[in-house]
Parts: C-alpha cells; structure tokens; sequence
C-alpha cells in the first residue's frame, strides 16, 4: 500500500514539474513520429519525384520537398527512428558495459583491477567523443551499426565512472557493513545492495547521455560517417541542404529544428528526473 502511494506521490510531482513535462511532451513527439514511420509516412521517403524537388511547406508536403522531391515531413519521422535507434542501443551498450565496471571498480578500490579499469576510462576520455567516434567509422566503414558500436563505446566509461564514484560513497554505509558481516561476498553486495540505490543516479545519466548520441549520430551522417542512402538521417539532411540554404531554406530549418527539439526535451526530462529522484529536493516539494 505504502508502495502504491509512493508511486502516486511521485506520479503527482512529476506532473507538477515544468521541465519534465514540456521535455517528457517534446520527446514523445519524436518517439511517436518515429514508431509510426514503421507503418505509416505521409509519402515513400525513398522515392524520387525531381518533377517536384524543393517545393516550399504545402498542404501536400507539409516540410516541403528537398533536392530530389522527397518529402521532407516523410524523412523527418524515419530520421527520427534513426536516431532514436542509434541512441538508444548505444546508450544501452554503455550502460550494461559501464556499470558493471564501475561497480566491480568500486569493490576493488585500491586494487590494481581497479587502476587498470580507470586508467582504460581515462584513455578513452583523453580523446574527444566526436573524433572518437570518427577514427572508428573511418577505420570499419560509415553505417548505423558502426555508429552505434562507436558512440556506445564512450558512453562506457562515462557509466563506469559514475558508478564507482556513486557506489565508493556506499561502501562505508551501515547497511552495507551489515551486509558484510551477514557473509554477502562483494559480488553479492554490488548486485542487490549497491546498485538498487544507483539506479535512479544511472537513469538520469541516461538520459543526458541518450540526448548526447542523438547529436553525436547527426554529426557523423553529417560527414558522411552515420546511416548511409538511401535511410534518410537528420545529419545528412543538413549535409544536404547546406549547398541550398537560399534556395530552399526549408531543408535546414525543420531537420535542424527536429535535432534541437528532441536534445532539448532529453535534457528538460533528465532535469526533471534529477529533481525528482533527489531526495532533498522531493521533500521540499512534498
């Protein structure tokens, strides 16, 4: 019952924090535009129809038409899924690799273990994620898979470093001591002590990060690097329209538009979620 009303409570708060609900609203836009273009865009984004290329927003094509006559509106929502796709699973590969890191750091503290896996993460760091990102495309191959492979692999360290700093503050916890003496192994500890009390700190982290992929996969099929022709992207959108900007402003505008929204709404609900699940901030609020 208790539970029950926690959750409600919670429910409550959420719906009376601004920045969750307008960055909660601006994201499930893109989600849905982007699950319903699995079965259903206004026009074949695909298709060619140069007899009507760099038509202005219309009732027909809502976004306009780009350089080839496809429709723009069309290509934003498979674009979306792009993204989104690509976000996602790199964010995942992050996490499921990072934290498990950071946790196994984190009970090794001092160990050379622990030095080996901090010094990967600082060796990682030590190069910016964009051209990261590019050194790898460019060594397998430009595509959504290898895009994927090369945004999850910076997200790794960004999870292990967090985990161990969030669970290295646990460790000396009554709690967990308790747990130590009951005979739980550190394993055992990490997995059903450590962290449940991480995971709030994790899924807010997530967030950030899912809205730092979504930029990092529009910069690589901005170069060329990401999702290839003919899958539309929001990167190679603006790659494309960067030599028509006076022509045909449209092209820039609404996929540039779409990136800026769906990282600003990541960002208000990451925000949000933070104040939520701190503990000092939701009983103010209560």
């Amino acid at each position: 019952m208790s539970g029950a009303v926690s959750n409600r409570s919670l429910l409550r708060m959420a719906l009376g924090h601004p920045a969750f609900v307008t960055g909660f609203v601006l994201s499930a836009v893109f989600i849905v535009a982007a699950l319903m273009s699995f079965v259903w865009t206004p026009f074949d984004p695909t298709k060619l129809d140069i007899a009507n290329k760099l038509q202005n927003p219309s009732w027909v094509h809502w976004f306009g038409t780009d350089h080839f006559g496809r429709d723009m509106f069309s290509m934003i929502m498979v674009g979306a899924r792009v993204s989104i796709a690509v976000a996602f699973v790199a964010v995942g590969i992050g996490m499921v690799l990072g934290v498990p890191l950071g946790l196994y750091a984190a009970a090794r503290r001092g160990s050379l273990i622990d030095e080996i896996i901090m010094r990967g993460n600082d060796l990682v760091f030590a190069f910016p994620s964009l051209l990261l990102a590019i050194m790898i495309t460019a060594v397998f191959g430009p595509g959504a898979i290898n895009a994927i492979i090369a945004i999850g692999i910076f997200n790794v360290p960004v999870f292990a470093r967090l985990a161990r700093g969030a669970a290295l503050s646990l460790w000396t916890r009554d709690f967990i001591l308790a747990a130590r003496v009951a005979g739980k192994n550190k394993a055992r500890i990490s997995v059903e002590h450590i962290l449940p009390n991480i995971a709030n700190l994790m899924i807010v982290q997530g967030t950030i990060q899912f809205s730092l992929a979504v930029l990092a996969e529009a910069a690589l099929a901005y170069v060329g690097l990401g999702a290839q022709p003919p899958l539309p992207s929001w990167g190679r959108m603006l790659a494309d329209a960067q030599t028509l900007i006076s022509l045909a402003p449209h092209m820039a505008l609404f996929p540039g538009f779409a990136i800026i929204i769906t990282v600003l709404g990541l960002n208000l609900m990451g925000d949000g979620l933070r104040d939520l699940f701190d503990p000092k901030l939701r009983h103010g609020r209560s």
